[in-house]
């Protein structure tokens, strides 16, 4: 027998749910900036090296207690699967630890552009690797997008490596993540992923203690802040994927634009970063870019809506 069709209030408050779970994690992404700056004086590679081990450590835990390690045993023993999460650990360690070094260093402006290309390398991505064929719209996004970077280099006086590196090493990320498919569950993947990591972690916990020393155990109340790294990570993760099961991918694809709007606003009006002409008018061509690109998707999704109701 077909499945049954969920009623209309079934599937409303399925949505709902979603969009709450949505916001929540894009939320939690973009205030992650303050989060790190109570970290200090931790560096970066503290941070994210203590980030992996507690990250693995809080999976290990919800994965006993919800009783999934058979699925996550399952993912084991394919080999492709674990080389494919193997390599979004690379690339997510990298982004990590440019977001973080970012963030301490006063470029949380510059780390909220990143995001705000991100959705637009995405779609050069699957023109260069995947060979897809962008429609009009995209191109615009794509050259706009272009100028925008162009003006933002020139007004920096340099490459603006930060917004470039998180978008580029996050859009490969999410290539990889969506080629590694749906039988692998958020939290078997990142605790798969964080397992990767921990021996570079280590590695680089031993150069930091001979090198300036590490700040955990100095302090009840800073100790704590790291330890809570491991939930901090994983919670936007589940929701994540708990509105990305309810949702549709145009919702999830506007309401992702709220983590780089926060992340926005706290490094130019929290912390008063520099906003010169060049950056507000870069700024302003990337968001004339994702408008753009978010017309364009809203407006394809409905055509294909419509082509797919029976005549």
């Amino acid at each position: 027998m077909p499945p049954a069709t969920p009623s209309p209030a079934t599937a409303s408050a399925h949505e709902r749910s979603g969009i709450f779970f949505a916001v929540a994690a894009f939320a939690m992404w973009g205030a992650f900036p303050a989060y790190f700056l109570l970290l200090r004086p931790a560096g970066a590679f503290e941070i994210v090296d203590w980030r992996v081990l507690f990250s693995l450590g809080f999976c290990l835990i919800v994965i006993t207690i919800t009783r999934t390690w058979p699925a996550l045993g399952a993912i084991v023993r394919q080999p492709r699967q674990l080389f494919m999460l193997a390599l979004a650990a690379v690339l997510i360690f990298i982004n990590w630890e440019v977001y973080v070094w970012a963030v301490l260093a006063g470029h949380v402006v510059e780390t909220a552009l990143g995001y705000f290309i991100n959705p637009i390398v995405t779609v050069l991505l699957g023109v260069v690797l995947l060979r897809e064929r962008l429609r009009m719209a995209q191109w615009a996004a794509v050259g706009i997008s272009a100028i925008a970077v162009l003006i933002l280099a020139i007004g920096y006086g340099s490459f603006p490596w930060v917004a470039l590196s998180l978008a580029f090493s996050f859009g490969l990320y999410g290539l990889v993540k969506k080629r590694v498919g749906p039988q692998v569950d958020a939290l078997s993947g990142l605790t798969l992923e964080t397992s990767w990591l921990v021996p570079l972690a280590v590695v680089q916990l031993v150069f930091v203690q001979f090198d300036t020393g590490l700040s955990f155990g100095h302090g009840f109340g800073h100790s704590l802040l790291l330890l809570s790294a491991g939930i901090v990570t994983a919670l936007p993760l589940l929701a994540f994927a708990a509105a990305a099961r309810r949702l549709p991918l145009v919702y999830m694809g506007l309401i992702q634009y709220l983590t780089p709007v926060l992340q926005f606003v706290f490094g130019a009006f929290v912390l008063h970063e520099a906003m010169p002409t060049e950056r507000w008018v870069g700024f302003g061509l990337v968001w004339l870019a994702l408008i753009v690109l978010s017309v364009d998707l809203i407006v394809t999704g409905r055509a294909r809506r419509a082509s797919a109701l029976p005549a």
